[in-house]
């Protein structure tokens, strides 16, 4: 049936219609695409064509107290490739090869990859700048040179435990690169570039640069000198006593803050293959927990004084032992001290007259302040790896475990909870918070960003009970068996521990663990410094090796902090054997034969020049020096000018050393 001619238009305006429709919908939908959405699709668009080189952002440094660098980054590039432009594998493969002094094969299944960019690793990663120039000269297809540093420590191993070590990535593992990864890494730059899906740059597009946001610059607390100063005795006592381990702590008692932290076995962070996994993954101060022995007793003083449970003139006699709960707990001197009062006991080191101590406090109070001193519990100083300690359950104290308690035997503490009990003990009875950082501060601008405020945590003891403390303690320098840390000058505080290591559930006989902790000035303490010596060969008794060590470190430490010396410190007490503190004469002016005579009985004599009168002297005369030094005397003729002073001409005079 034909359709009629008003059928046909009617069907043609209809079409007409709907195609009208469907193009406008078109265009709209064109118009929307380009104009609202395009620049989107764009971004869609170029997001999935963009390829990014990474560049590292710089990690940011770590100094000490002063500003001096204990670790930064050097220049180190590393080696990319982009297989899709990669013209020829194998003699890509050959020639890089032959750069990097590594397999072939390796190299070519690397660069031959289906990624878009292939690190070349191990060999290609961290390379010097002599090598990223021979590979950049070479002009490889495909192959990178991209910017990269590595870690650089300028003192070797100098505060290793502290500051740590990072990985190949410049990610921080151990210390406070570690602790402070995150702030010390920052954010990664690129270079980036569109590529189409086989990886070839597409013509016409320009490379986009985005600059890394370098991290944050952390200061510590700890002082490079101090530090210094305090490794060189942990090595020379190494070596002196042949010991398992020896650590040093010295701390800020007035602010928790740790001005030189070590241990030895020490390693090399730039090195750190070279090293057991034990000697560089565990900070011997805040991870090893021994029992404290005579150094714990401190705590006992400072709560038997601040309860009012003993007078230091109240006398006490010691027979030898003590028996409690059918147990006999004995001194360390055979016989006893006989009769003494509690100082004594203290300066004594009496292992019954404490006993006697923790008796009067009970088991509560005692143990209540043994955990207000921060024993049993983390510090929370700012270094991974801390541990706890040990102390008895409360349930499981009786009379024996009160007694063994009270003179350090039977609980574990670890360096670090040690010398910041004790800091709380001698600073007026202020427990802070430990910690290593002191700053953070921008690396370009040097903008201080936020500071570390010391914390305090506690207040555990009254200022009268830690003044009575102190004074104690010094008079155990002075006159107790803390003599050998006596500092002429220097009024010194401390204690001496020696304590018997378990060894298969049981105390051995031949292992000990001898240590000492002093402070000073003893009325206004400036540093406390705590060492331990783990199983000395020859005497093991803490004042012997470790009350010398920390004396080394506290007297030089005071000099280059500047604190004053004094006279009114307490006068040693001479025993037999120890060495007497004597005054160096004034020699200038005397002849050779006038002084041999005399001064032979308290000095040594080198001498240094010809003639026979002597015209300078080292040490200076008035300076006060151990019994037997030696004073190295400058002789000439009475009418020659003294050596290491200007003639009269200006110049040296001959023979000047």
């Amino acid at each position: 049936m034909r359709a009629s001619g008003v059928t046909v238009r009617r069907r043609l305006y209809a079409a007409l219609i709907i195609g009208t429709i469907l193009f406008a919908a078109l265009v709209i939908r064109l118009a929307y695409v380009q104009m609202w959405i395009g620049p989107e699709l764009t971004e869609l668009a170029e997001q999935s064509w963009r390829r990014n080189v990474p560049f590292a952002a710089e990690r940011g440094e770590i100094v000490d107290r002063n500003g001096v660098r204990l670790a930064y980054n050097i220049s180190s590039p590393s080696i990319m490739a982009i297989p899709a432009q990669v013209k020829d594998p194998q003699a890509t493969a050959a020639k890089l090869a032959a750069a990097l002094q590594t397999s072939e094969q390796n190299l070519f299944n690397m660069i031959t990859k289906r990624q878009l960019i292939v690190r070349i690793q191990p060999a290609g990663r961290k390379i010097t700048q002599e090598k990223a120039q021979e590979i950049r000269a070479m002009s490889l297809p495909g192959i990178v040179v991209a910017e990269d540093n590595k870690r650089y420590y300028p003192f070797g191993g100098l505060a290793a435990h502290v500051l740590g070590f990072t990985g190949i990535d410049n990610q921080g593992l151990t210390g406070v690169e570690a602790k402070y990864d995150k702030e010390l890494t920052g954010l990664p730059g690129s270079i980036s570039f569109l590529a189409d899906a086989a990886g070839r740059t597409m013509p016409g597009s320009s490379d986009e640069y985005t600059k890394p946001k370098d991290g944050l610059n952390l200061q510590l607390t700890i002082d490079n000198h101090l530090q210094s100063v305090l490794e060189r005795e942990l090595d020379q006592a190494m070596l002196k006593y042949q010991a398992k381990d020896v650590i040093a702590v010295m701390m800020d008692p007035n602010n928790g803050e740790i001005l030189a932290m070590g241990s030895r076995p020490g390693f090399e962070p730039s090195h750190i293959k070279d090293y057991p996994v034990e000697t560089y993954n565990r900070n011997l101060p805040i991870w090893m927990t021994y029992e404290p022995g005579s150094t714990f007793k401190i705590i006992t003083l400072a709560a038997a004084i601040e309860e009012k449970k003993v007078q230091l003139s109240e006398y006490f006699h010691d027979p030898g032992s003590i028996e409690v709960a059918g147990a006999r707990l004995r001194c360390w001197k055979r016989g006893g001290h006989g009769s003494e009062t509690f100082l004594q006991v203290v300066e004594n080191s009496c292992n019954p007259g404490f006993v006697v101590m923790g008796q009067r406090l009970g088991k509560d109070k005692l143990f209540e302040y043994i955990g207000n001193f921060g024993f049993g519990k983390k510090t929370g100083i700012d270094l991974g790896g801390e541990e706890n300690g040990i102390m008895f359950k409360p349930s499981r104290v009786g009379p024996v475990e009160l007694a063994t308690t009270a003179f350090g035997q039977g609980v574990s503490v670890t360096p670090i909870q040690q010398i910041t009990a004790v800091s709380a003990a001698i600073n007026g009875g202020k427990l802070f918070k430990p910690h290593v950082a002191k700053a953070w501060y921008n690396g370009e601008t040097g903008d201080v960003v936020d500071t570390v405020q010391p914390e305090l945590v506690r207040q555990v003891i009254s200022p009268e009970t830690s003044k009575t403390v102190r004074e104690t303690l010094e008079s155990v320098v002075a006159n107790g068996t803390g003599r050998n840390a006596f500092i002429d000058g220097y009024r010194v505080g401390g204690k001496t521990g020696t304590a018997q290591k378990v060894v298969n559930g049981r105390y051995s006989a031949d292992e000990h663990i001898v240590s000492f902790i002093g402070f000073a000035p003893a009325d206004d303490p400036k540093v406390v410094v705590y060492a331990a010596v783990d199983d000395p060969q020859g005497l093991q008794f803490g004042g012997l090796i470790a009350a010398p060590l920390v004396k080394s470190i506290m007297e030089e430490s005071l000099r280059y902090l500047q604190v004053p010396p004094r006279q009114d410190q307490l006068p040693r007490k001479y025993v037999y054997g120890d060495n007497p503190i004597v005054e160096v004469p004034n020699l200038v002016g005397a002849t050779v034969e006038d002084i041999y005579e005399d001064l032979n009985s308290n000095f040594l004599l080198a001498k240094s020049g010809a003639g026979r009168t002597v015209v300078n002297q080292v040490p200076k005369p008035g300076t006060r020096v151990e019994r037997g030094s030696t004073i190295r005397i400058f002789l000439a003729d009475s009418s020659e000018p003294e050596p290491n002073k200007p003639s009269s001409d200006g110049q040296t005079a001959p023979g000047a050393q």
